[in-house]
Protein backbone atom coordinates (compact mmCIF):
# COMPACT_ATOMS: atom_id res chain seq x y z
CA UNK A 1 0.00 0.00 0.00
CA UNK A 2 2.86 2.37 0.81
CA UNK A 3 4.38 1.63 -2.60
CA UNK A 4 1.07 2.35 -4.32
CA UNK A 5 0.76 5.71 -2.55
CA UNK A 6 4.32 6.60 -3.51
CA UNK A 7 3.77 5.56 -7.11
CA UNK A 8 1.10 8.26 -7.47
CA UNK A 9 3.12 10.81 -5.44
CA UNK A 10 0.41 10.79 -2.77
CA UNK A 11 2.29 9.75 0.34
CA UNK A 12 4.45 12.88 0.36
CA UNK A 13 1.31 15.00 0.54
CA UNK A 14 -0.04 13.34 3.68
CA UNK A 15 0.65 14.00 7.35
CA UNK A 16 1.53 10.81 9.26
CA UNK A 17 -0.07 10.08 12.63
CA UNK A 18 1.72 8.16 15.36
CA UNK A 19 -0.21 4.95 16.09
CA UNK A 20 -1.38 4.18 19.61
CA UNK A 21 -3.67 1.68 21.29
CA UNK A 22 -7.25 2.64 22.05
CA UNK A 23 -8.02 2.90 25.75
CA UNK A 24 -10.53 0.71 27.57
CA UNK A 25 -12.76 3.75 28.04
CA UNK A 26 -12.74 4.47 24.29
CA UNK A 27 -13.66 0.87 23.52
CA UNK A 28 -16.33 0.74 26.21
CA UNK A 29 -18.29 3.58 24.60
CA UNK A 30 -19.53 1.06 22.01
CA UNK A 31 -18.58 -2.36 23.38
CA UNK A 32 -19.86 -3.93 26.57
CA UNK A 33 -17.02 -3.49 29.10
CA UNK A 34 -17.35 -7.17 30.04
CA UNK A 35 -16.75 -8.11 26.39
CA UNK A 36 -13.69 -5.85 26.22
CA UNK A 37 -12.29 -7.37 29.42
CA UNK A 38 -12.99 -10.90 28.18
CA UNK A 39 -10.98 -10.29 25.02
CA UNK A 40 -8.18 -8.54 26.95
CA UNK A 41 -7.89 -11.50 29.29
CA UNK A 42 -8.17 -14.35 26.80
CA UNK A 43 -6.70 -13.24 23.46
CA UNK A 44 -3.16 -11.90 24.20
CA UNK A 45 -0.46 -14.54 23.91
CA UNK A 46 -2.86 -17.19 22.63
CA UNK A 47 -4.06 -18.69 19.36
CA UNK A 48 -7.62 -19.71 18.62
CA UNK A 49 -11.02 -18.81 17.18
CA UNK A 50 -13.67 -16.43 18.49
CA UNK A 51 -16.15 -17.79 15.94
CA UNK A 52 -15.73 -20.08 12.90
CA UNK A 53 -14.36 -17.17 10.82
CA UNK A 54 -12.50 -15.10 13.40
CA UNK A 55 -9.03 -16.43 14.13
CA UNK A 56 -6.72 -14.74 16.60
CA UNK A 57 -3.00 -15.08 17.27
CA UNK A 58 -0.69 -14.01 20.09
CA UNK A 59 -0.55 -10.36 18.97
CA UNK A 60 -4.10 -9.96 17.66
CA UNK A 61 -5.26 -7.99 20.70
CA UNK A 62 -2.38 -5.54 20.32
CA UNK A 63 -3.21 -5.12 16.63
CA UNK A 64 -6.94 -4.68 17.29
CA UNK A 65 -6.38 -2.04 19.98
CA UNK A 66 -3.90 -0.22 17.75
CA UNK A 67 -6.34 -0.30 14.83
CA UNK A 68 -9.08 1.23 16.98
CA UNK A 69 -6.69 3.84 18.39
CA UNK A 70 -5.49 4.90 14.95
CA UNK A 71 -9.10 5.13 13.77
CA UNK A 72 -9.93 7.42 16.70
CA UNK A 73 -6.95 9.68 16.09
CA UNK A 74 -7.64 9.89 12.36
CA UNK A 75 -11.23 10.89 13.06
CA UNK A 76 -10.12 13.47 15.62
CA UNK A 77 -7.59 14.96 13.20
CA UNK A 78 -10.32 15.49 10.59
CA UNK A 79 -12.97 16.65 13.06
CA UNK A 80 -10.71 19.27 14.63
CA UNK A 81 -9.40 20.40 11.21
CA UNK A 82 -5.83 19.40 12.04
CA UNK A 83 -6.05 17.92 8.55
CA UNK A 84 -8.70 18.33 5.86
CA UNK A 85 -9.44 14.62 5.62
CA UNK A 86 -7.84 11.45 6.96
CA UNK A 87 -7.37 7.76 6.23
CA UNK A 88 -6.56 4.88 8.57
CA UNK A 89 -5.35 1.77 6.77
CA UNK A 90 -5.56 -0.64 9.66
CA UNK A 91 -6.19 -4.31 10.32
CA UNK A 92 -7.98 -6.23 11.69
CA UNK A 93 -11.16 -4.79 10.20
CA UNK A 94 -14.09 -3.94 12.43
CA UNK A 95 -17.56 -3.47 10.98
CA UNK A 96 -18.82 -6.99 11.80
CA UNK A 97 -17.93 -6.67 15.51
CA UNK A 98 -21.07 -6.05 17.56
CA UNK A 99 -21.29 -4.49 21.00
CA UNK A 100 -20.87 -7.92 22.67
CA UNK A 101 -19.58 -10.16 19.90
CA UNK A 102 -16.54 -10.55 17.67
CA UNK A 103 -17.20 -12.02 14.21
CA UNK A 104 -16.24 -11.95 10.56
CA UNK A 105 -12.49 -11.35 11.11
CA UNK A 106 -13.39 -8.40 13.40
CA UNK A 107 -12.50 -8.19 17.11
CA UNK A 108 -13.34 -4.53 17.76
CA UNK A 109 -15.47 -2.15 15.72
CA UNK A 110 -12.92 0.49 14.70
CA UNK A 111 -15.42 2.75 12.93
CA UNK A 112 -17.88 2.66 15.82
CA UNK A 113 -15.12 3.46 18.32
CA UNK A 114 -14.04 6.41 16.15
CA UNK A 115 -17.61 7.68 15.76
CA UNK A 116 -18.24 7.48 19.50
CA UNK A 117 -15.01 9.38 20.14
CA UNK A 118 -16.10 12.10 17.72
CA UNK A 119 -19.45 12.37 19.45
CA UNK A 120 -17.70 12.60 22.83
CA UNK A 121 -15.48 15.36 21.40
CA UNK A 122 -18.53 17.42 20.47
CA UNK A 123 -19.71 16.27 17.05
CA UNK A 124 -23.50 16.58 17.05
CA UNK A 125 -24.08 14.30 14.08
CA UNK A 126 -21.80 11.74 12.45
CA UNK A 127 -22.51 9.79 9.26
CA UNK A 128 -21.05 6.42 8.32
CA UNK A 129 -20.82 5.34 4.68
CA UNK A 130 -20.07 1.61 4.41
CA UNK A 131 -19.07 0.48 0.91
CA UNK A 132 -17.53 -2.83 2.00
CA UNK A 133 -19.02 -5.68 -0.03
CA UNK A 134 -20.37 -7.23 3.18
CA UNK A 135 -23.02 -5.55 5.28
CA UNK A 136 -21.66 -3.98 8.48
CA UNK A 137 -23.97 -5.77 10.91
CA UNK A 138 -21.91 -4.70 13.91
CA UNK A 139 -21.97 -1.00 13.11
CA UNK A 140 -25.68 -1.21 12.41
CA UNK A 141 -26.36 -2.96 15.72
CA UNK A 142 -24.36 -0.46 17.74
CA UNK A 143 -26.14 2.61 16.31
CA UNK A 144 -29.55 1.00 15.63
CA UNK A 145 -31.43 3.33 17.99
CA UNK A 146 -29.25 6.44 17.61
CA UNK A 147 -30.66 9.44 15.73
CA UNK A 148 -27.30 11.23 15.89
CA UNK A 149 -25.48 8.65 13.78
CA UNK A 150 -26.58 7.99 10.19
CA UNK A 151 -25.50 4.57 8.90
CA UNK A 152 -25.54 4.06 5.11
CA UNK A 153 -24.56 0.73 3.57
CA UNK A 154 -24.41 -0.59 0.01
CA UNK A 155 -23.43 -4.26 -0.16
CA UNK A 156 -23.79 -7.55 -1.99
CA UNK A 157 -26.97 -9.36 -0.94
CA UNK A 158 -27.85 -12.05 -0.14
CA UNK A 159 -24.38 -12.61 1.26
CA UNK A 160 -22.48 -12.83 4.54
CA UNK A 161 -23.51 -11.96 7.27
CA UNK A 162 -27.13 -12.16 6.10
CA UNK A 163 -28.21 -8.72 7.35
CA UNK A 164 -28.72 -5.47 5.47
CA UNK A 165 -32.14 -5.81 3.83
CA UNK A 166 -33.90 -2.66 2.61
CA UNK A 167 -36.40 -2.91 5.47
CA UNK A 168 -33.71 -2.61 8.17
CA UNK A 169 -34.00 1.11 9.01
CA UNK A 170 -33.38 1.36 12.76
CA UNK A 171 -35.77 1.51 15.70
CA UNK A 172 -36.97 3.99 18.28
CA UNK A 173 -35.28 7.38 17.97
CA UNK A 174 -32.97 5.82 15.40
CA UNK A 175 -35.74 4.83 13.00
CA UNK A 176 -34.81 6.14 9.57
CA UNK A 177 -31.15 6.68 10.42
CA UNK A 178 -30.08 3.26 9.15
CA UNK A 179 -30.29 3.10 5.36
CA UNK A 180 -29.45 -0.11 3.50
CA UNK A 181 -29.26 -0.57 -0.27
CA UNK A 182 -28.51 -4.25 -0.99
CA UNK A 183 -27.39 -5.17 -4.52
CA UNK A 184 -27.16 -8.52 -6.29
CA UNK A 185 -23.83 -9.97 -7.35
CA UNK A 186 -22.30 -8.60 -10.54
CA UNK A 187 -22.97 -4.91 -9.94
CA UNK A 188 -20.32 -2.36 -10.85
CA UNK A 189 -19.58 1.36 -10.86
CA UNK A 190 -22.79 2.49 -12.62
CA UNK A 191 -24.92 0.80 -9.96
CA UNK A 192 -22.86 2.08 -7.03
CA UNK A 193 -22.89 5.58 -8.52
CA UNK A 194 -26.67 5.37 -8.81
CA UNK A 195 -26.96 4.43 -5.11
CA UNK A 196 -24.71 7.32 -4.11
CA UNK A 197 -26.40 9.88 -6.33
CA UNK A 198 -29.99 8.88 -5.55
CA UNK A 199 -29.75 7.78 -1.90
CA UNK A 200 -26.50 8.43 -0.07
CA UNK A 201 -25.57 11.95 -1.18
CA UNK A 202 -29.10 13.38 -0.75
CA UNK A 203 -29.41 11.73 2.68
CA UNK A 204 -26.03 13.11 3.74
CA UNK A 205 -26.95 16.61 2.60
CA UNK A 206 -30.19 16.47 4.58
CA UNK A 207 -28.48 15.02 7.68
CA UNK A 208 -25.69 17.64 7.69
CA UNK A 209 -23.07 15.60 9.57
CA UNK A 210 -20.13 17.19 11.35
CA UNK A 211 -18.01 14.24 10.21
CA UNK A 212 -18.32 11.49 7.59
CA UNK A 213 -16.62 8.18 8.39
CA UNK A 214 -16.18 5.71 5.54
CA UNK A 215 -16.08 1.98 6.26
CA UNK A 216 -13.68 1.58 3.36
CA UNK A 217 -13.69 -2.07 2.44
CA UNK A 218 -12.26 -2.85 -0.98
CA UNK A 219 -13.70 -6.33 -1.43
CA UNK A 220 -16.30 -5.15 -3.97
CA UNK A 221 -13.33 -4.88 -6.36
CA UNK A 222 -13.66 -7.26 -9.29
CA UNK A 223 -10.36 -8.98 -8.34
CA UNK A 224 -11.43 -9.84 -4.80
CA UNK A 225 -11.57 -13.61 -4.22
CA UNK A 226 -14.37 -13.55 -1.63
CA UNK A 227 -17.09 -11.61 -3.48
CA UNK A 228 -18.67 -11.17 -6.89
CA UNK A 229 -18.89 -7.42 -7.52
CA UNK A 230 -17.28 -5.48 -10.40
CA UNK A 231 -15.76 -2.29 -8.99
CA UNK A 232 -12.27 -1.10 -9.93
CA UNK A 233 -9.83 1.26 -8.24
CA UNK A 234 -11.20 4.14 -10.29
CA UNK A 235 -14.67 3.32 -8.96
CA UNK A 236 -13.58 4.03 -5.40
CA UNK A 237 -12.05 7.27 -6.61
CA UNK A 238 -15.42 8.25 -8.09
CA UNK A 239 -17.33 7.34 -4.92
CA UNK A 240 -14.87 9.13 -2.62
CA UNK A 241 -14.97 12.21 -4.86
CA UNK A 242 -18.75 12.36 -4.41
CA UNK A 243 -18.29 12.37 -0.63
CA UNK A 244 -15.51 14.96 -0.75
CA UNK A 245 -17.80 17.28 -2.71
CA UNK A 246 -20.07 17.49 0.35
CA UNK A 247 -17.36 19.63 1.99
CA UNK A 248 -17.45 17.84 5.33
CA UNK A 249 -14.46 16.38 7.19
CA UNK A 250 -13.93 12.82 5.97
CA UNK A 251 -12.05 9.87 7.39
CA UNK A 252 -11.72 6.55 5.55
CA UNK A 253 -11.04 3.49 7.73
CA UNK A 254 -10.01 0.23 6.08
CA UNK A 255 -12.36 -2.73 6.37
CA UNK A 256 -12.21 -5.79 4.10
CA UNK A 257 -10.42 -6.52 0.85
CA UNK A 258 -8.47 -9.69 0.17
CA UNK A 259 -6.59 -9.10 -3.07
CA UNK A 260 -3.57 -7.10 -1.95
CA UNK A 261 -2.95 -5.37 -5.28
CA UNK A 262 -6.61 -4.37 -5.54
CA UNK A 263 -6.63 -3.06 -1.97
CA UNK A 264 -3.46 -1.02 -2.56
CA UNK A 265 -4.74 0.49 -5.81
CA UNK A 266 -8.20 1.21 -4.39
CA UNK A 267 -6.87 2.74 -1.18
CA UNK A 268 -4.57 4.96 -3.24
CA UNK A 269 -7.52 6.02 -5.37
CA UNK A 270 -9.43 6.95 -2.20
CA UNK A 271 -6.52 9.03 -0.91
CA UNK A 272 -6.22 10.67 -4.32
CA UNK A 273 -9.85 11.76 -4.12
CA UNK A 274 -9.51 13.01 -0.53
CA UNK A 275 -6.42 15.04 -1.42
CA UNK A 276 -8.07 16.44 -4.51
CA UNK A 277 -4.99 15.75 -6.61
CA UNK A 278 -6.96 13.76 -9.17
CA UNK A 279 -3.90 11.84 -10.28
CA UNK A 280 -6.25 9.18 -11.62
CA UNK A 281 -8.28 11.72 -13.57
CA UNK A 282 -11.91 12.69 -13.31
CA UNK A 283 -14.52 9.91 -13.08
CA UNK A 284 -16.12 8.84 -16.32
CA UNK A 285 -19.60 10.14 -17.15
CA UNK A 286 -22.40 8.18 -15.53
CA UNK A 287 -23.46 5.07 -17.41
CA UNK A 288 -26.88 3.45 -17.30
CA UNK A 289 -27.26 1.24 -14.25
CA UNK A 290 -28.85 -2.18 -14.04
CA UNK A 291 -32.57 -2.11 -13.21
CA UNK A 292 -31.90 -4.15 -10.06
CA UNK A 293 -30.07 -1.20 -8.50
CA UNK A 294 -32.92 1.22 -9.23
CA UNK A 295 -35.42 -1.28 -7.81
CA UNK A 296 -33.39 -1.66 -4.63
CA UNK A 297 -33.22 2.12 -4.22
CA UNK A 298 -36.99 2.27 -4.61
CA UNK A 299 -37.49 -0.44 -1.97
CA UNK A 300 -35.25 1.48 0.41
CA UNK A 301 -37.24 4.68 -0.09
CA UNK A 302 -40.48 2.77 0.48
CA UNK A 303 -39.12 1.30 3.71
CA UNK A 304 -38.19 4.80 4.91
CA UNK A 305 -41.71 6.21 4.47
CA UNK A 306 -42.57 8.57 7.29
CA UNK A 307 -38.98 8.95 8.52
CA UNK A 308 -37.09 12.27 8.76
CA UNK A 309 -34.79 11.94 5.72
CA UNK A 310 -37.14 10.35 3.19
CA UNK A 311 -38.21 13.65 1.59
CA UNK A 312 -34.61 14.20 0.49
CA UNK A 313 -34.77 10.99 -1.55
CA UNK A 314 -37.61 11.90 -3.93
CA UNK A 315 -37.13 10.21 -7.30
CA UNK A 316 -34.52 7.80 -5.95
CA UNK A 317 -36.12 4.81 -7.57
CA UNK A 318 -35.94 6.13 -11.13
CA UNK A 319 -33.20 5.05 -13.50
Amino acid sequence: MARALEAHNLRARTTPLTPRAATRDELARVHDPRFVDLLAQNVPGRVGYLDPDTYFSARSWDAACAAAGVAVDAAMAALTHEVDHAAAFVRPPGHHAESRRAMGFCLLNNVAVAVAAARARGAQRVAIVDWDVHHGNGTQEIFWRDANVLYLSVHQYPFYPGTGANQEIGEGEGRGYTINVPLPAGMGEPEYAHVFDRIFVPALRAFEPDLIVVSAGYDAHRADPLAQMELEAKSYFALALRLRALERPLVAILEGGYDLDAVAASASATVDALLGTEALGRPAPDAACAPAAARSCARTVAALAGTPLVDALAGAGTA
